[in-house]
């Protein structure tokens, strides 16, 4: 039993010296990676309506509005988005963009609905 304590003491020691495991989120913003896949971000004049990402979106997250002649509006829910990118990957225009943009979090659901 006091081997346990002793180890156990040699531990408490050790850890009160070395470097926290852990970051300092809230305070120290971390690098995000170039390949992070965060929210998407919409280039109205280069949509050609063609509504590609909407039909290749896993999670039907997507609707793309015609606004005007030749002028859309893309609606994407947040809540129901798995960030996959794959919207991205699939628009011939490349009017969709990935973001490094991760705190979407909302109290109000109606708040995950937004409109690009």
């Amino acid at each position: 039993m006091s081997k346990k304590i002793g180890r156990m003491f040699t531990e408490v020691i050790i850890s009160l010296f070395k470097k926290p495991a852990t970051s300092n989120y809230p305070f120290e913003k971390r690098e995000i990676h170039k390949s992070y896949n965060g929210k998407i971000a919409f280039e109205q004049s280069k949509c050609i309506g063609c509504n590609i990402c909407v039909k290749n979106c896993p999670s039907k997250a997507l609707i793309v509005t015609k606004v005007a002649d030749k002028v859309f509006e893309m609606t994407i829910s947040l809540g129901k988005c798995i960030f996959c990118g794959q919207c991205v990957l699939s628009c011939p225009k490349k009017a969709l963009s990935t973001t490094d943009e991760f705190e979407l979090a909302q109290s109000d659901k109606s708040k995950l609905t937004v409109k690009l």
